[in-house]
This record gives C-alpha cells, structure tokens and sequence, in this order.
C-alpha cells in the first residue's frame, strides 16, 4: 500500500528485496543487486557499477523512495554500497542520499549470532 500511494502521487517508489524470489512477491519488485548493480561480492569500499549518464541514474535521481524487503537478510556492505553511491549520486551527504528508504522483513527469519563460536561446528 505504501508503494502504491508513492506512485499514485506521479513520485516514483522503488521495491527492491535481497532475493529475486522475494523481489517477485513486490509490485514492481527487482533483486538489490540488479536494480543498483552491486557486486555479487561487496566490501567494505564497494559501489554501484553503472555510469552518472546510465538510466539507472536517472531513475534514481527521480526516486522518492525505496522499500527494501528481506532487510535482514541483506548484508551490510550491500546497504553501504548503495549509501556511497546515492551520496555520490545525488551530492548528498544525507544517508541514502536522502531518498527515504523502507527497510522490512522477519528478523525472526535471521540466524542467531553467538559470540566466539567457530563457522566450523
């Protein structure tokens, strides 16, 4: 519902979601990584791959919102890929470039961490 008001308003919302399958259940809904062209494998200085000129670009110069799904999910470099580049982007200094942005999932669905416990056991 808050994809659908955004839009009817003639803004431009974008859902995106960790998972393809995920990005299936959003009106509208594309993987992360395809609609901002992160690397499969970000870190810590990791940004989008498309140029200022790209069509990525202009959408997103024109986005008023982002609902990312699966949030829990998703990790950390992925969020701070996205973050570097809508600043850059945008000329922004605001988080996400200032574009707001819905984060949502179950965390019920994420792994519990354990401190000092070794991947291996």
């Amino acid at each position: 519902m808050i994809l659908a008001s955004v839009r009817r308003e003639g803004r431009i919302a974008l859902a995106v979601s960790g998972s393809g399958i995920a990005a299936q259940l959003l009106t509208g809904g594309r993987p992360a990584h395809s609609t901002f062209r992160l690397p499969l494998n970000p870190d810590d200085t990791s940004t989008s791959n498309f140029g200022v000129r790209s069509s990525e670009a202009a959408l997103l110069k024109q986005t008023s919102l982002i609902v990312w799904d699966e949030a829990p999910m998703t990790h950390q470099y992925q969020y701070e890929a996205v973050d570097r580049t809508l600043q850059d982007l945008l000329e922004n200094d605001l988080p996400i470039g200032g574009i707001a942005m819905l984060l949502s999932g179950d965390f019920r669905q994420a792994l519990p961490v354990i401190p000092e416990l070794d991947r291996q056991r």
